[in-house]
């Protein structure tokens, strides 16, 4: 470990240095106009980045072109230090708004401090990430920044030693890029920190991560947070011994030590950059003078000491001494560059809030002269009406729900007028909310020409000689055909390389390709995503595997929010088009035959959640996937790899379109509703009321988001009458899910002539043993006798009662 103490051996010119003073003045002065900001109203929240400025000046020097930042809700100083974010567009995500062009990084979507570069154009194409310095999209969750930032770093150590890759130089030169991670003291107590320290020491990946660490998690001090109080003196085993042996390089220097930082910083990105050393830089005796956010004061819970301390210790502060006891400046050199920064904040504060609030303002005016104009039109209710916009005038600082509620509770009072300014009123409306539709709901999905559900549908095609194999080989030739065409697509995850996993779909690949192409990992489902989130981000096409569905619990936080929501919390600045793999429903036992898909649907919205009846569905799938610019999670039936189908002679070329149910058998009496395994036990269920007189179409929904997109549920319906939905997830889970959307949604109520059923497994997991399963989830027997039920009330006389 090296502790770097303070040194005048620089090579900066005093232009550069006084610069950087200036950027650090700047945005101190804007972490305490925020602040004021915040409690003046004119903001929420607000979560500022002081007393970590001159360390992010430090490592923004060496962050060049094609670099990526992986940060966390400080790192404001960075931000502004490699010209990615303005002082007005600071404001103008302080204030939420919802103007791309003025709050690029989230437009208004996400609190601030959370920052993001665009890297896609306005049709949701890539740009040339090569020639800008890059921010992968902030998320709040502490510790939430390390899967991605390990997948960045990755990308970087595929992308120099694949000799295929070289050719996409937009993304990578020679894989020289380092994924810069920042992360406060306290949160490095998250196992995402260790988890992912640990996978890029494995990978040796150019990863340069630093810990502002300030002495405290909010108001928790370190002794509480971490072994000996000192990350990095519980990681110092990480420290490489030698050059070229496995391992870290770990650097120790003062949060308030300009010149100490600069010259770790130059040694940091040096050795991680040229050797592809991951790098640990512990800034310590950092400062947080406003406190953590603005839902407190530090004064409540630090000692009089310590906040004297601190301010002694502010790096502003011990910045300017070492300029004036070095001779770079004088005393009015320093004033001057204060006052002045103090002056572009409050002009770039100004110009914000005055374009934020311009079009607020102007809306309300239009909505109060249109509720004016209404109840000066009609005889009753003209006082109600007249209240309503008065109310709505007072209104000191608006926002723009403001005048939607009032036109809405307008219109409640005037709902049997049909005035020309009634009809006025209606159309503000309507314009105002598919206005606000796109500022707050938008891009969840993509919405490019790459969107997933743009693919055009190709049917695989049979010949005399297409081969009837065990289901998981058509997977491996699908996923062979995929790595021959695209040298971007790579496959990660646990026994995924040698033995081509647990269930051989990638046997032989790893040969075929190579261990860069087809991959084993640590047993690390978070980060195992995280290294496919990142990768993605960067242009290359993953497939990373969750070894069975159940295990997807170690990741559904980092799926949630980080990738689920990328494209929604950047509206369309960023996509990470990832692939994630997995297998799940029957088998045996409570951790190897899961259905958790209520859970998976409530938590990923914004990825597709494929769930394929059989392997040629799933190869489809895949094939449709990589068409695309969307993530998906794809679970395959774990107890399907040895049943036999036949390998398409397009196996690499054919596609299953997303949100279109299949009609695997026509019925006349009722519809059944399914997916995956179950699938299998609802046919033979079929087949067994067949003999009793019963017609049941059977439906495989093939996705659930999307869902049935062209109702085709509701078209059976409408000839069958009756519905049952069935799954192996719990009461109230996916069954839920797909009930609401037919019934609900797609008001197949109207054409029900027997109260809508779901058969479901029962709550607890199953237990070991094929008889666990029987007696825990749905069976043949099962769906006969509820589908029997359905009918029998129905038509008592041609359906007796079984018992």
């Amino acid at each position: 470990m090296q502790t770097v103490e303070r040194t005048n051996q620089l090579s900066l010119s005093v232009d550069e240095m006084l610069q950087d003073y200036r950027i650090a003045c700047e945005s101190r002065q804007a972490s305490l106009a925020g602040r004021k900001e915040v409690f003046m109203g004119k903001a929420k929240f607000g979560i500022f980045g002081d007393g970590k400025e001159v360390a992010q000046l430090a490592m923004a020097k060496f962050f060049r072109p094609g670099d990526f930042r992986s940060g966390y809700y400080r790192d404001q100083t960075f931000m502004f230090a490699i010209g990615a974010l303005t002082l007005q567009q600071y404001f103008a995500q302080l204030y939420a708004h919802t103007d791309v062009e003025q709050e690029p990084s989230t437009a208004g979507r996400a609190m601030n401090g959370h920052f993001g570069t665009r890297l896609l154009d306005d049709e949701g194409n890539w740009k040339r990430q090569t020639d800008t310095k890059n921010s992968s999209s902030d998320i709040s969750p502490t510790g939430g920044q390390m899967p991605r930032l390990l997948g960045l770093a990755y990308a970087s150590k595929l992308y120099r030693q694949n000799a295929e890759l070289h050719q996409f130089d937009d993304f990578s030169i020679n894989g020289n890029e380092i994924a810069y991670g920042t992360i406060g003291n306290a949160s490095t107590s998250e196992g995402m920190f260790f988890e992912a320290i640990n996978a890029a020491g494995v990978l040796q990946v150019p990863m340069l991560m630093s810990v502002w660490d300030d002495g405290y998690g909010i108001s928790v001090p370190a002794h509480y947070q971490t072994t000996k109080g000192s990350i990095s003196e519980i990681l110092a085993g990480f420290q490489r011994n030698a050059p070229g042996e496995q391992g870290y390089e770990i650097y120790k220097v003062k949060g308030w030590d300009y010149a100490g930082l600069c010259e770790v910083y130059q040694n940091a990105s040096s050795v991680c950059r040229e050797e592809h050393v991951p790098v640990l830089v512990h800034v310590e005796e950092v400062t947080q003078p406003q406190g953590h956010s603005t839902s407190g004061s530090h004064e409540r819970y630090k000692s009089q000491d310590r906040l004297a301390w601190e301010s002694e210790f502010d790096c502003l502060k011990q910045m300017r001494i070492w300029l004036l006891q070095n001779g770079f400046a004088t005393e009015t050199d320093l004033d001057q560059i204060e006052a002045e920064a103090k002056e572009a904040v409050k002009v770039a504060r100004v110009a914000a809030w005055n374009a934020f609030n311009e079009g607020i303002v102007a809306g309300h005016k239009d909505c109060v002269h249109l509720l004016e104009n209404l109840s000066g039109s009609i005889e009753a209710h003209a006082s109600e009406v007249a209240a309503i916009k008065e109310e709505l005038e007072k209104t000191t600082v608006p926002i723009r729900s403001d005048a939607v509620k009032a036109a809405r509770k307008a219109l409640r009072y005037v709902r049997n007028e049909k005035t020309a300014a009634k009809r006025e009123l209606v159309k503000w409306l309507e314009t105002a909310q598919g206005e606000n539709a796109d500022r707050f709901n938008s891009y969840l999905y993509s919405q490019s020409e790459e969107s997933a559900l743009l693919v055009e549908e190709i049917k695989p095609e049979y010949t005399e000689d297409s081969p009837t194999v065990d289901a998981r080989e058509v997977l491996q030739a699908c996923f062979d055909a995929m790595l021959a065409r695209d040298p971007r697509v790579f496959a990660i995850g646990e026994d995924v390389g040698k033995i081509g996993d647990v269930n051989q779909a990638f046997a032989g690949l790893q040969d075929k390709y190579g261990d860069l192409r087809v991959t084993d990992t640590g047993i690390r489902e978070c980060t195992i995503i995280g290294q496919g989130i990142g990768a993605a981000l960067r242009g290359l096409r993953p497939i990373t595997e969750i070894q069975y569905l159940d295990y997807l619990l170690y990741a559904i936080q980092i799926l949630s929010d980080d990738v689920a929501c990328l494209q929604y919390r950047t509206k369309g600045g960023q996509k990470a088009p990832l692939i994630v793999r997995t297998r799940g429903h029957r088998l045996e036992g409570i951790w190897h035959s899961g259905s958790p898909m209520g859970m998976i649907l409530h938590s990923l919205r914004g990825m597709h959640v494929l769930v394929p009846r059989n392997m040629t569905q799933a190869a489809g799938f895949y094939n449709t996937l990589l068409k695309s610019d969307e993530p998906a999670l794809v679970i395959e039936c774990l107890n399907g790899y040895r049943l036999k189908e036949r390998i398409p002679a397009n196996i690499g070329e054919f596609t299953v379109p997303l949100g279109q149910p299949e009609v695997l058998r026509a019925g006349t009496d009722i519809t059944i509703v399914t997916y995956g395994s179950m699938c299998r036990i609802v046919m033979d269920a079929a087949e067994q009321l067949q003999e009793f007189g019963i017609s049941a179409e059977v439906i495989d929904v093939q996705t659930l988001l999307p869902f049935d997109i062209h109702h085709t549920i509701t078209d059976s319906i409408r000839k069958t009458n009756r519905v049952l939905f069935a799954d192996e997830d719990v009461s109230g889970g996916a069954t839920g899910f797909m009930m609401q959307k037919v019934v609900d949604e797609q008001e197949a109520w109207r054409w029900l002539d027997s109260k809508p059923q779901a058969l479901s497994a029962h709550d607890h997991r199953p237990p070991y043993s094929s008889d666990g399963d029987y007696f825990s989830k749905p069976n043949a027997e099962d769906v006969f006798e509820t589908v029997y039920a359905i009918m029998h009330e129905a038509d008592p006389e041609a359906f007796p009662a079984i018992m």
